[in-house]
């Protein structure tokens, strides 16, 4: 009796973050002081014994027993320092200082600042996977795993989350069917739209690509970034499936006249159809799961005709080049125009600044910046954006449904490519954060995300905002201005400490006319920003125009935009942007200019 009293009496002292139990007796109902996650501001937590632990605070900036009493210098940045949300008030607002900014040299110093800050978020080497709570070599050097920002709630705690909450979290099924799931469709005020919606599922698959054949965790992207996979494949085997072995090109078939990715029966490489579907209609593509929406497809056959347009200008220019030297550059290349349209316009949409990004790798050429990324596994959590996603697809006058739609490659033959970027342009995408926005067709997915990220022991939300420099939410009424869904929030999880890391994403209160809210902008973007400028072409070494075959590649790179993305390889040039036309924007509902008194 005596030893679980004293137990329990301990487990409350350590909540409290008090020492007093160092030392004393160890008992069966000790527990492990790691589950309290008590080290803050990246401390470490370090076991020793069974009821004792140090926080290793080293080069974090801050000292004491839990890393929580500032240095002098951390004190002085702490107090100039501007909030996120106040940052984000700047860089929304101000049209006419920013029309300045963006002709002067401030913006590249700006756009530097940027890419540090938020870079420097993101360690580099990475410290732990989902097999390492600790640093070790296989957290660095095995590229099976997805790296993580932080280590995994330990094993052996009271509770899912550590010591806070209830034995047992909240059915996901029931979570996604009360909060996540739509009950009318309610479109980005940011104007996204398909295209968007579209290029965002179809750049992310390139490194995304759980392997849950060999577990949770694991990932077969071992490239860790932007390699291009989703166009030549993951492996040299599909690549050279793909490859026409003639002046650097890709197989392809031709449809009216029309160059579209081959089928199967031609390029033979494993694609994800249904059973029944025959190989001769089976597009063969670099990522196996791209036969799923025609979207993809039309992302696919872009890049399939760009990559074969630049084989051909480079052959013109290095007429004595073989096959292999062309597929190699002009893969380069390609990777370039994808980096500069996902910084210049697809990073630049989702963000709402006015700042004018700017793709210019120099710029971070007298920095201390670490060339080279690992994908994390809260990155890939977090980029589960399935409320872009519409109820039913618009084109050329038709209405699609979901069953019409998906794995029918003939969407994409009979419409044809320009028929399909004017519609996808035109049609509006649902806000991401906010809640009850995700079509129930693709609910299934937000429940397996957050099965998976209790198998793999999530730190609770307010965590990863501690991690990203944010403060953390006192109560669910401060985190969301939906009372259905903070009340729902209390009665299913009744702490705030305890709220998971997606659901916590994807229910978050959003910014005053933006597509999802602080959180999402505030860890996404490091992850982003990191893995974009940390690409081996972003280095003083590969940065120069003989990388990409001289001037005219390196110019093609320099010079890459959306619209020429598709204007260039279509008969004619149709609307094309990642917002839907002004004139079609529905009302917001409140001025641009307006903003909550707490976001500042």
């Amino acid at each position: 009796m005596r030893s679980s009293v004293l137990g329990s009496v301990c487990a409350l002292l350590l909540l409290l973050r008090e020492p007093a139990c160092r030392g004393d007796e160890v008992t069966s109902s000790t527990v492990n002081p790691c589950c309290y996650l008590p080290c803050q501001h990246w401390g470490v937590c370090v076991r020793y014994g069974d009821d004792r632990y140090e926080c290793d605070c080293t080069r974090t900036g801050y000292y004491g027993q839990n890393c929580t009493v500032p240095e002098f210098w951390t004190r002085v940045r702490e107090f100039l320092r501007p909030s996120p949300n106040v940052v984000h008030y700047i860089l929304t607002h101000f049209r006419w200082l920013w029309d300045i900014i963006n002709h002067t040299l401030l913006r590249e110093v700006l756009m530097r600042l940027v890419l540090t800050v938020r870079s420097n978020l993101i360690p580099s080497p990475p410290t732990y996977n989902s097999r390492y709570g600790y640093l070790s070599w296989e957290s660095y050097y095995n590229l099976s795993y997805y790296t993580r920002i932080l280590p995994p709630v330990p094993n052996d705690c009271p509770t899912p989350l550590g010591v806070k909450g209830k034995a047992g979290l909240p059915d996901p099924e029931l979570l996604v069917e009360r909060l996540l799931r739509r009950r009318t469709f309610r479109p980005d005020p940011q104007g996204s739209n398909l295209m968007f919606a579209f290029f965002a599922q179809h750049f992310t698959h390139q490194f995304f690509k759980t392997y849950n054949r060999m577990g949770l965790g694991y990932t077969k992207a071992l490239a860790h970034g932007v390699d291009a996979g989703h166009i030549y494949g993951d492996s040299l085997e599909r690549q050279l499936h793909l490859r026409l072995h003639r002046d650097g090109k890709l197989k392809y078939q031709l449809i009216d006249g029309e160059m579209y990715p081959p089928s199967v029966a031609d390029a033979p490489v494993k694609m994800s159809y249904p059973p029944g579907v025959p190989p001769e209609v089976q597009m063969a593509i670099g990522q196996e799961v791209y036969g799923l929406l025609p979207g993809l497809g039309m992302y696919a056959t872009l890049w399939l005709r760009e990559h074969n347009r630049v084989c051909d200008i480079l052959k013109v220019e290095h007429p004595t080049w073989d096959d292999e030297q062309l597929f190699q550059t002009t893969r380069l290349v390609i990777i370039g125009e994808t980096i500069k349209i996902v910084i210049e316009e697809y990073v630049q949409h989702l963000s709402g600044y006015m700042l004018q990004l700017k793709f210019d790798p120099t710029l971070l050429f007298n920095t201390h910046f670490q060339y080279g990324n690992r994908i994390a596994l809260e990155f890939s959590q977090l980029y589960h954006w399935h409320p872009l996603m519409p109820d039913s697809f618009f084109i050329n006058g038709d209405e699609l449904s979901y069953t019409q739609f998906l794995f029918n490659t003939s969407v994409l033959t009979h419409y044809g490519i320009e028929k399909l970027v004017d519609a996808f342009s035109r049609q509006a995408a649902g806000q991401i954060g906010g809640g009850q926005n995700i079509n129930s067709v693709v609910a299934k997915v937000a429940v397996g995300a957050i099965k998976e990220s209790r198998e793999l022991r999530l730190q609770p939300f307010n965590e990863y905002r501690k991690r990203f420099n944010l403060k953390p939410y006192t109560s669910f009424r401060q985190f969301s201005d939906n009372e259905e869904i903070a009340h729902a929030l209390e009665e299913l999880y009744g702490d705030i400490d305890t709220l998971e890391f997606y659901p916590g994403l994807l229910l978050e209160k959003t910014r005053v006319g933006a597509i999802f809210g602080e959180s999402m902008v505030e860890m996404g973007a490091p992850f982003s920003l990191k893995g974009l400028m940390g690409n081996p072409i972003c280095s003083p070494d590969y940065w120069k125009p003989s990388t990409f075959g001289g001037k005219v590649g390196f110019d093609i790179v320099n010079s890459a935009t959306l619209k020429k993305l598709v204007c260039l390889n279509t008969r004619t040039c149709p609307y094309v942007a990642f917002s839907v036309p002004k004139e079609d924007q529905s009302q917001r509902g409140k001025d641009d200019n307006e903003v909550r008194t707490d976001e500042l």
